[in-house]
């Protein structure tokens, strides 16, 4: 199965050496469960010919926000429309988690309570999920249609289902404790409180269900259903 990867984000430089950019971090978190990648640097203006150019998607992250006017924000949105019309499935990821939302008529907006950032406590059902988080936009209004599956104190929609179609979910699975301590050291200083960024640090180290989300993932590319 061709799992089309939309890069809508640059990983910093300082990081981009080691950790590899954001569709080599998807691919990494993914292998093993059968999957070929192809992926497209939207965020450059490079796009797939169609939704038939991959069996399923993901949206990356990005430090860019759904609503701002860039040149390649409205052809995603096209595109995301396109692959869900086509009901090939669809995986976004923090940006990627805003974008289908903006895109199927949901509403994104520059949170005023603030930042999230590094491991991060969500409920999914019965059941505690602990993924790294980095993010101050949110999903506000829902679109039509979606589920909420997954949230927080903080985040009241932190994981979407678009039944037989899509999913969604604002933390960070492909981030590990060492691509978020770069995040606060190059990123973040300046950006976000020192308090919460020293917070952060801190709690480095805590248990992640990374694996957990990466097979909730390939589960719903090979199905189109919730694990």
């Amino acid at each position: 199965m061709k799992i089309g990867i939309l890069q809508t984000g640059l990983a910093p430089a300082e990081l981009a050496a080691q950790s590899g950019e954001y569709p080599e971090m998807f691919a990494d978190l993914l292998k093993g469960h059968g999957f070929d990648f192809a992926s497209w640097a939207v965020v450059n203006g490079d796009f797939p010919s169609g939704p038939e150019a991959a069996d399923g998607w993901l949206i990356t992250g990005s430090r860019h926000g759904a609503y701002d006017d860039l040149p390649w924000i409205a052809p995603l949105e096209e595109l995301i429309r396109g692959i869900v019309a086509q009901e090939r499935p669809l995986v976004g990821v923090c940006f990627g988690h805003q974008i289908m939302a903006q895109a199927l008529g949901g509403k994104v907006e520059k949170f005023k309570g603030g930042w999230s950032v590094g491991p991060t406590h969500y409920t999914f059902g019965t059941d505690t999920v602990t993924l790294n988080a980095w993010h101050q936009d949110q999903v506000t209004e829902l679109p039509p249609g979606a589920k909420v599956i997954g949230h927080s104190d903080f985040c009241p929609f932190a994981a979407l289902h678009y039944p037989g179609r899509a999913i969604s979910v604002q933390p960070h699975p492909e981030y590990d404790d060492g691509f978020i301590k770069g995040l606060i050291d190059f990123r973040g200083r300046g950006v976000v409180p020192d308090e919460q960024l020293n917070a952060a640090t801190g709690a480095l180290g805590t248990p992640l269900d990374r694996a957990a989300m990466a097979a909730q993932f390939a589960h719903f590319f090979k199905t189109k259903e919730l694990a």
